[in-house]
């Protein structure tokens, strides 16, 4: 019997230790080794196929890993009791409800499974969206259907929240109530909450951890402003030799605009731009790099095809 371990205060809520899935005949896992601290929004990111789903199937339970392993909040996912998945909460992209029943009778079956029921944080939640409980799921928009899912998620008090792109096709006012909603309950209710998006401006708006997954690896982990800091943008004029360019320590990215050679790097400083003057750089500047940059960069770099991968993190 797989008994949970109690949680001190500061341990993590998520811990996998080579944890590896093979899945439809390729490798969705590949020896994962992470950590998610209890508290705060943790982002995972990364390209189609890096592994976002396969990791969330697993750490809910939904899928055994083919070797290594997955704790979540101090047991096996593989057996994760009724009272543990009464613990966790998960809203996918679909935001898939019973189209033939109306939001309070969904509202009510939710009720009855979680003993840890808030209706304050329900209606909380639900008052974001301006829906009436009569509705019926079937007459909801895609933003709407959103909103309740959310807010059964986190009327059963989940200390760890899942989420699978939730905002995916949301418009505009949509998602943005969806993540005002969201950051309330991780700050409020002390929710820990493991968030996958493609969007970068969310990511920016919302996290306290940036997770990069690459094929099914641990990339890179940090706060995102720590990891912006860790990169530049220099902007060369002049004809570059590009072989040595690309071979050059912590280049991620090259490219070619209107006659200049952009390059950003990682954990390099000014001894950078002596580099670049030694390979033909006439004239050099430094311009701030968004998160959207800095990630498609690190992504870019690990690519297929890629002469020069970056190192894998490795566990602390």
């Amino acid at each position: 019997m797989n008994v949970p371990l109690p949680l001190a205060a500061g341990d993590n809520l998520i811990a996998t230790d080579a944890l590896t899935l093979q899945f439809k005949g390729k490798l969705a896992l590949d020896h994962l080794t992470m950590t998610v601290a209890r508290g705060g929004i943790h982002a995972v990111v990364g390209a189609n196929g890096a592994g976002k789903s396969s990791l969330f199937r697993v750490l809910l339970g939904f899928q055994a890993a083919t070797s290594g392993s997955a704790r979540v909040l101090g047991c096996d996912s593989e057996h994760l009791t009724p009272a543990l998945r009464g613990r966790i909460g998960f809203v996918n992209d679909e935001h898939t409800l019973p189209p033939w029943m109306r939001v309070d009778e969904v509202t009510a079956l939710q009720r009855k499974l979680y003993p840890a029921w808030s209706d304050q944080r329900y209606h909380a939640v639900l008052r974001h969206f301006n829906l009436q409980p009569a509705h019926r799921v079937a007459e909801l928009s895609r933003g709407e259907r959103a909103g309740v899912s959310l807010a059964l998620a986190l009327a059963q008090g989940p200390e760890l929240l899942i989420l699978d792109e939730p905002t995916l096709g949301l418009d505009v006012v949509a998602k943005r109530v969806f993540l005002t909603a969201l950051m309330d309950s991780s700050y409020h209710d002390g929710a820990t909450i493991l968030y996958c998006s493609h969007q970068m401006d969310e990511i920016e708006r919302v996290a306290d951890q940036l997770i990069i997954l690459e094929r099914g690896r641990l990339l890179h982990a940090s706060a995102p402003d720590d990891f912006c800091a860790r990169m530049r943008l220099w902007v060369a004029e002049g004809e570059l030799r590009a072989p040595d360019l690309a071979a050059l320590p912590g280049v991620l990215q090259i490219e070619h605009i209107d006659g200049c050679t952009h390059v950003v790097v990682f954990d390099e400083g000014e001894h950078f731009a002596t580099r670049l003057r030694r390979l033909g750089a006439d004239s050099l500047h430094q311009m701030p790099i968004g998160l959207d940059r800095a990630v498609n960069a690190m992504l870019s770099r690990n690519h297929a095809g890629s002469a020069f991968p970056l190192p894998v993190a490795q566990p602390a």
